[in-house]
């Protein structure tokens, strides 16, 4: 828990190369570079065959279980959905149970689909380390954080609203 906290505290503190407001300007040098447009949802398991250790870390988390603590009568329910699954409402993000790949709060649901990063990727996997400029590469295809306060989106309880009641 200590490390999801202070995860969300580095990714969540303006910084020279983190976007501190809804514009992506940022508190330092140039603001971070809005990924390639047309970017289709890909899942967790893409995501995990190049940042496994990433993975790991993320299936330990709550985020990890959001769809699977969902009662079975609100797994359809589009209120519950957008919040307990990726990209649900988005034309390549979650549709039904049988989307796995986007149940739950996945990589793509603070970074941004992901389907450009994974292509502009590829040729990178083979290296052991990046030189500066395929690392600016890979950065520059998807968003490090999307650039608005994705937390509060469906922590509403920490927006000051308390979550919607519902039936156990």
């Amino acid at each position: 828990m200590a490390v999801v906290i202070a995860l969300a505290f580095v990714l969540l503190t303006p910084s020279s190369s983190q976007p501190d407001d809804t514009t992506g300007s940022t508190s330092g040098t140039s603001p971070e570079p809005a990924p390639p447009a047309g970017q289709t949802y890909i899942g967790v398991k893409k995501c995990a065959a190049c940042h496994f250790d990433q993975h790991l870390v993320w299936r330990k988390d709550k985020h990890a279980k959001a769809f699977d603590i969902l009662p079975d009568k609100y797994k359809e329910d589009a209120s519950c959905l957008k919040c307990h699954t990726t990209g649900y409402g988005e034309a390549t993000g979650y549709k039904t149970a049988a989307d796995t790949n986007l149940a739950g709060t996945t990589c793509e649901a603070c970074h941004g689909p992901g389907s450009q990063h994974a292509e502009i990727c590829k040729p990178l996997a083979n290296f052991d380390k990046l030189s500066k400029e395929q690392e600016k590469v890979a950065r520059d295809s998807i968003y490090r954080m999307l650039p608005r306060n994705v937390c509060v989106t469906c922590h509403t309880s920490k927006g000051h609203k308390a979550h919607p009641k519902y039936e156990k």
